[in-house]
């Protein structure tokens, strides 16, 4: 904890001097504060027509309006900071050069390509056409309901790696969870395997000290904490690793809503029942993955010249069964792959849709797309949280329910306690399982992952999933949507700024 509030210091002293210049200017040229005000104000204006005329999702723009327009001075130093900086960041650079370098590694089969084409799968149709993630069908998917099912199915894979393992999360924590895979990573390291493990410098704030690498390292496991904090970049600390999954020999990787600490497999959960789900994978779909991994390691640390080395051939072992596709969301990619997706799935859906999301904070596209869904007749179900994790969060899904739940959206809380999964099923036919939250963070600021099905056996594992924890929710009446005037007043205010939390 000392720790935490430690590195929470240095980013706060960061954020005071990125700020803190404004000041001075003002105390050493006051003679000329009008004058500044107005080159300011001008200059806030045209960054807002800037922003308007290029902005394809106002709802995410709106905020750094509002802000600018307000806080001219302020507004446009945070935006300057935290806002489109991609470009002058030498990580996200990397990053972006590297996803491009090893598009290379990404080649679709032709015969895939053409079913897909033919058959006209528009939401595959999608992920070929805008992503360069390979769809695969000799895959074998296993779905985990929670995270303690998951837990020993990826013990006892790790016991097995003989080349690599590869792991990249939001959370690494001291517990039982990590200990007991932390004892096994030692042993593969102390044997020759080349263990690598990225975590996020952010998600792993309280948890880790700054010297945990070098206490791997001393095991001889290779390690990154993705986007250190600093104090004179603090707060471009909003573009997270969000991904979480594990990749062995290149012949099993696992993936999920799982982070590696002991509230995930139920163990001290302080939320009640802590309701997640992880994914295995056996077959050709693991490469997405692998490439993912190694796209962020080799453009933090400069590792591999040649990343074919750690890829397996199944030598078609593995019946077809459906189509499977591990795809990437980052921050800089011109399409917002996460939500297109998402949304691409809500308005492909004929019979039911069913969502499980530990936040529902969505823009105004979503929303309508759901409403729509809704109103032509499309069953759709969205599970949340009974027990929230984080205030302010829960109140910005809350005030989502209303108008969802009037136009025909059936919304249910779980009632044992707090729900984790990141989970899109629709018609017994297509399934999203991964780490994307129907957030703003989630869907427009974070590297993030997930696993679509189409036509999978696995899919009716997770509508059982589903089903099973419907009986364990509360589904939302009128009397249960309706709020007061001052709660309302408060929720529209979150609203407004939600793409900034």
């Amino acid at each position: 904890m000392l720790n935490a509030i430690k590195r929470a210091l240095i980013v706060f002293i960061g954020i005071i001097l990125q700020f803190g210049f404004a000041i001075i200017i003002r105390l050493l040229f006051y003679q000329y504060v009008g004058i500044i005000t107005i080159f300011y104000s001008i200059l806030s204006i045209l960054i807002v027509l800037g922003i308007l005329k290029d902005s394809i999702h106002l709802s995410n723009d709106l905020p750094w309006v509002i802000l600018i327009l307000i806080f001219p001075i302020f507004g446009t130093i945070l935006l300057i900071t935290i806002g489109r900086n991609y470009s002058r960041n030498k990580l996200l650079k990397n990053i972006l050069n590297k996803e491009k370098d090893y598009e290379n590694y990404l080649e679709q089969d032709s015969k895939i390509r053409k079913e897909i084409e033919d058959n006209k799968l528009d939401n595959m149709n999608y992920l070929i056409n805008r992503t360069k993630f390979v769809i695969s069908k000799n895959n074998k998917v296993t779905y985990y309901n929670f995270g303690e099912k998951f837990y020993p199915e990826l013990l006892k894979e790790l016991k097995k790696a003989e080349k690599f393992i590869f792991m990249e999360y939001f959370i690494v924590n001291k517990g039982v969870m990590w200990n007991g895979i932390l004892d096994i990573l030692k042993e593969k390291a102390k044997n020759g395997v080349d263990v690598r493990i990225i975590y996020d410098d952010m998600g792993s704030i309280s948890m880790l000290t700054t010297k945990y690498p070098k206490e791997l390292a001393s095991y001889g496991i290779k390690c990154i904490p993705f986007n250190k904090i600093t104090p004179f970049k603090g707060i471009f600390m909003n573009n997270r690793d969000h991904r979480k999954m594990t990749i062995i020999d290149g012949k099993v990787a696992f993936s999920g809503g799982v982070n590696l600490s002991d509230e995930y497999i139920n163990i001290n959960s302080k939320l009640g029942v802590w309701k997640d789900n992880g994914i295995k994978i056996v077959g050709d779909g693991i490469w997405n993955l692998t490439v993912m991994f190694l796209t962020m390691w080799n453009a933090n640390i400069k590792t591999d010249t040649s990343i074919l080395k750690f890829k397996h051939d199944f030598k078609n072992q593995i019946k077809n069964d459906g189509y499977v596709v591990p795809y990437g969301v980052g921050p800089f990619h011109p399409d917002l792959i996460g939500e297109d997706v998402y949304l691409n799935m809500i308005n492909s859906a004929k019979d039911y849709l069913y969502i499980m999301t530990p936040y529902l904070i969505i823009d105004s596209e979503m929303v309508n797309s759901l409403i729509r869904a809704a109103k032509r007749g499309v069953d759709v179900r969205i599970i949340v949280p009974g027990i929230p994790d984080k205030k302010i969060v829960y109140t910005q899904t809350t005030s989502f329910f209303k108008i969802l739940h009037d136009s025909g959206v059936k919304i249910y809380k779980y009632r044992k306690g707090f729900v984790h999964s990141k989970v899109f099923l629709s018609d017994d036919i297509r399934a999203v399982v991964g780490t994307i939250n129907m957030d703003y963070r989630s869907l427009y600021l974070h590297f993030e992952n997930g696993i679509y099905l189409e036509n999978n056996s696995e899919i009716k594992e997770i509508i059982s999933d589903f089903e099973e924890t419907l009986e364990d929710c509360h589904k939302l009446g009128n009397k249960d949507v309706k709020v007061g005037f001052f709660k309302n007043l408060w929720q529209a205010i979150l609203r407004l700024f939600a793409p900034l939390f």
